[in-house]
């Protein structure tokens, strides 16, 4: 079938922040904040759309990958290549656990499984060496490897039943699916559900909405991708940005699209076309979110 695009939904800009690369936005439905980060200006951001305020805060290290949220209401941040904890603004983050050590690689994209497990992975600093890999993290902070032989973890999602895994890895230009025992915690029988191999396109970050729907950013492709949980492709919305880098649905109905994006690669022309580069986007009643799964310290 032929996907759908949708000029008619307007892309807001939610907040200006002119992120060097905006990641892994997250809708808190305790705090009615969206979360976000800036990896390489390593700030962990919210944003309340009921008052419009942003606050920013400022972290050491040299990369900020990833963050969750977790059942006690603190924060997870993946900073370089350990897992930390932050609790509040007045105290630097304590640090959880180390996923990994004596790479040149950095924490990435992650997400929390419905029993409160991160699945987090590496990335490669020169973005071309298969030096990552996909991690399982528990609460009380043992690491498990599930798998190597990836350049640029992204696209963790799990669906609704909680039977998919959803993974991409962006410099592979290739989305994968594993079958996923929420009990067990483990994935098997891993197949190709989207392949961009041939024409080198970089699917990124991604969400799943209320109908099994897998939303999938595209970096230096300035589209987002719903497909159909059988691959099939059934809407794409142009993005008025060269790089947006990952989405969740948020606002008290679940039905804001939110859209992180990044000024990282382009050059002086390229960001005076594109003003809101790096900033954070919104899409309204596109599609309906599902609440976060929130990591299960213990």
């Amino acid at each position: 079938m032929t996907a759908n695009s949708i000029p008619a939904y307007r892309v807001e800009t939610a907040v200006a922040s002119a992120d060097i690369l905006g990641e892994t936005p997250l809708w808190c439905d305790r705090s009615r904040k969206l979360w976000w980060i800036d990896i390489d200006g390593r700030l962990h951001q919210s944003f309340d759309p009921a008052t419009g305020a942003h606050h920013v805060t400022s972290h050491d290290g040299q990369f900020l990958g990833s963050q969750a949220l977790t059942a006690d209401g603190s924060h997870l941040l993946a900073q370089d290549l350990r897992l930390s904890r932050r609790v509040s603004d007045q105290a630097p983050p304590a640090e959880f656990c180390e996923v990994e050590n004596g790479l040149d690689n950095r924490l990435n994209d992650g997400r929390v499984d419905a029993r409160g497990r991160l699945w987090i992975g590496t990335m490669d600093n020169q973005l071309h060496r298969p030096n990552g890999a996909l991690y399982r993290v528990t609460g009380d902070g043992q690491v498990t490897r599930l798998f190597g032989d990836v350049i640029v973890t992204n696209g963790i999602a799990f669906s609704p039943d909680n039977r998919t895994l959803y993974f991409t890895d962006t410099r592979r230009h290739c989305t994968w699916t594993f079958d996923f025992d929420l009990d067990d915690g483990t994935i098997r029988n891993r197949r190709v559900f989207a392949d961009y191999s041939a024409s080198g396109e970089r699917p990124d970050g991604a969400c799943v909405d209320v109908d099994g729907g897998l939303w999938t950013a595209f970096f230096s492709g300035g589209r987002l991708v719903r497909y159909r949980p059988d691959g099939t492709i059934d809407t794409v919305i142009a993005v008025p940005v060269t790089n947006p880098t990952c989405l969740c649905f948020g606002g008290n109905d679940l039905k804001t699209l939110f859209v992180t994006t990044a000024r990282k690669f382009l050059d002086p022309r390229q960001l005076g076309i594109e003003p809101q580069a790096g900033h954070l986007l919104a899409i309204h009643g596109v599609a309906q979110g599902l609440p976060e799964h929130r990591f299960l310290f213990g």
